[in-house]
């Protein structure tokens, strides 16, 4: 009977919940990864900025929102327009008054009305000139308010380091880019109060802007002064030169240290975000870094542990998890395979060994019949190398191929009838009858038909092998829910009780001595790894006469093969 090992499957290859599991940055037994982790951690603090491009990312795209928000604020200037139309609706309502302040004084005073000291009965605000001409554009009277002062300055007197320090750069910045630009055009109070003068004079009131003297912003309104139904003269305001600038600089200032705040708010908050995402990152790089250093070096060949940050609720908690996993499944693959080759190099010692032997001997043997003897183990033990190397590279090849073939549906019961056709005219040659039982409906099953095929040809083939004349194999399916079970019996001599726990390992074969060498013990093995790959199971037992005598001679071998549907 040929018996194998099993195959690693995906339940071997999760991490392992020993001393290797790691919580957050707290590790169970010092070795030298871990030191190294913790060394590099200590040394870079909380965050190395230097050292870690994700984190000097996060805090400049957080940066550029709020720069781009208080960038577009301080650009759009709406507080500047708000307090352009406040001013100038003030101004204007302002000259109005004074307008219809002259108007009743003119209804009632003879001719020769005196402007003048008619003015200085107003109450005028800081900075506030008022003009008083003539139809025709003379001055008639003129008054300028008291004397702006950090006492009667609109808002009180309030420091703007930062807007100063920003303007400044900004016109040292726009008088080399201006390339010999003109400023604007500077005017003062009266020529202001004459370019509103012609609308006023038609009898509306307008509004002009312009720049002082020292480069601030002037407002100037104009109102008729109406008297039996016509224009007497024109009042114009002037407001105090860089009012406005100097109320727009506070509201700038306001917004800045605003920014300067939320600037210093959102550095350290990226940095605490860059801390969270970073430094668990560059512990994951790290570690596989020290193990591709180690693995290169040749030195302290222990075994790569990845922290385990499975705690985190995120995608870095999964990615912890996924590297743990590839890891731990990397190096069962790794000692899988060392234990392969451990196997093949025992099983091919055998025959080699017999091989030397049997030549040794050939030297010396006269005897014609002991030297035929010795050329049939020879070719004994050719066969079975050709058969062992064979059936070797077919295992060694079953994993990559399992991955790259592509499963398809197909009909269970149709195959198993034609391997049943075919394999039981091998069994008749035997003198063993081959019975089949399978249901009359298609039962339609996912997967790579050619290894399934494998299979049963192995399992069938297998209890033939073990059959004699007059013994019986027996084949049949049946469907459960939402799986398939294939049954092969047969009325062999059963299973040592010993080996039913042994049939699937690699190489391991209990045939008597009469087979010895004709099977490579991969079969089952195989057969095993196949099954699995399709999410099915497999097992061995004994048929007995009763289920509760245990102790009872067998009356042969069932194998059973569980697929999902």
């Amino acid at each position: 009977m040929a018996i194998a090992a099993p195959r690693t499957t995906m339940d071997d290859t999760r991490p392992r919940k020993s001393g290797e599991v790691l919580l957050g940055e707290d590790w169970v037994s010092p070795d030298t990864t871990v030191e190294e982790l913790r060394e590099t951690r200590s040394k870079s603090g909380i965050v190395s900025l230097n050292r870690s491009p994700l984190a000097r990312k996060i805090i400049i795209f957080n940066l550029m929102a709020l720069v781009i928000l208080v960038a577009g604020v301080l650009f759009l200037n709406p507080f500047r327009d708000s307090l352009v139309l406040q001013r100038e609706a003030g101004l204007i309502r302002e000259a109005e008054l004074i307008a219809d302040v002259f108007e009743v004084q003119l209804q009632a005073a003879t001719p020769g009305f005196d402007y003048a000291a008619a003015l200085q009965e107003v109450q005028l605000g800081a900075g506030v000139e008022v003009y008083v001409l003539d139809p025709n554009g003379g001055l008639l009277a003129s008054r300028r308010g008291p004397e702006v002062t950090p006492g009667n300055m609109p808002g009180g007197v309030r420091s703007t380091v930062i807007t100063d320090f920003l303007n400044a750069v900004w016109n040292g910045v726009s008088g080399v880019l201006s390339f010999g630009g003109q400023p604007p055009s500077q005017i003062d109070g009266m020529v202001l109060a004459r370019q509103v003068f012609p609308g006023a004079r038609a009898g509306e009131t307008g509004s002009h802007t312009g720049h002082g003297q020292d480069g601030g912003t002037l407002f100037a309104v104009g109102t008729p002064v109406w008297s039996g139904g016509e224009v007497m003269g024109v009042v114009a305001l002037t407001s105090a030169e860089g009012e406005i600038d100097r109320l727009v600089r506070y509201e700038r200032e306001q917004i800045l240290q605003m920014f300067v705040v939320a600037l210093l708010v959102s550095i350290g908050l990226s940095l605490v975000l860059a801390s969270t995402i970073a430094n668990p990152l560059a512990d994951l790089a790290m570690a596989a870094e020290i193990g591709r250093d180690r693995d290169a070096r040749k030195v302290n060949p222990g075994r790569v542990r990845i922290p385990d940050l499975a705690a985190r609720p995120d995608e870095i908690g999964r990615l912890s998890v996924a590297m743990r996993g590839m890891v731990a499944a990397l190096y069962d693959r790794i000692d899988a395979n060392e234990q392969f080759a451990a196997d093949v190099a025992h099983e091919i010692k055998n025959p080699l060994a017999s091989l030397r032997s049997a030549v040794g001997s050939l030297r010396f043997v006269k005897k014609e019949e002991h030297r035929e003897k010795l050329l049939d183990v020879i070719e004994h033990d050719v066969r079975r190398l050709d058969r062992l190397v064979s059936d070797i590279s077919n295992a060694s090849r079953l994993d990559s191929e399992l991955v790259k073939e592509e499963e398809e549906e197909f009909n269970l019961i149709k195959t198993l009838s034609t391997l049943g056709q075919h394999l039981g005219s091998q069994a008749a040659e035997k003198g063993v009858d081959f019975i089949t039982d399978l249901p009359a409906e298609p039962i339609q099953i996912r997967g790579l038909e050619a290894r399934l095929a494998q299979v049963f040809v192995n399992l069938i083939a297998n209890a033939i092998s073990f059959c004699e004349e007059g013994d019986a194999v027996r084949v049949w399916a049946r469907r459960r829910d939402n799986r398939v079970l294939v049954v092969v019996e047969d009325t062999g001599p059963g299973i040592p009780e010993q080996a039913l726990a042994k049939v699937f390992k690699r190489f391991y074969s209990d045939r008597p001595p009469t087979h010895f060498g004709n099977n490579s013990g991969l079969g089952l093995s195989i057969s095993k790894q196949i099954v699995e790959a399709h999410g099915g199971v497999i097992w061995a037992e004994n048929i007995r006469p009763t289920a509760a005598d245990v102790t009872s001679e067998p009356l042969g071998a069932r194998f059973v093969v569980g697929l999902p549907i």
